[in-house]
């Protein structure tokens, strides 16, 4: 009676190991994958502080860097700055910039 038993065992634990090692072959992609993301996030946070762009950078350099990166949208700012006149532009970057600030500060 014991021997029908003994191919099932078997065939159990055959299947038991290959999930096990299905398991680990997952774990070892996600650990694969995170180790890539957290190396692509390092990359990128020291190409921002290359470029100008970390969270620590002035607010002159980022807009150095931003009119660089976008030089249409400064353009357009730029134009439409003329057109409103200086008086209106004055006002306006007076009412704006503390705003600015204090979003900076957070």
């Amino acid at each position: 009676m014991s021997t029908p038993k003994l191919p099932l065992i078997n065939k159990a634990l055959s299947e038991k190991d290959e999930i096990l090692q299905r398991i680990e072959a997952q774990r070892l992609r996600l650990r694969e994958r995170h180790a890539r993301r957290l190396a692509a996030l390092a990359s990128q946070q020291d190409a921002q502080r290359v470029a100008g762009l970390g969270p620590d950078a002035s607010l002159a350099s980022r807009a150095a860097v931003f009119a660089r990166l976008h030089p249409i949208a400064v353009a357009v700012a730029g134009a439409a700055a003329l057109i409103v006149g200086p008086k209106r532009v004055i006002r306006w970057v007076g009412v704006a910039m503390p705003l600015v600030m204090k979003y900076r500060q957070r």
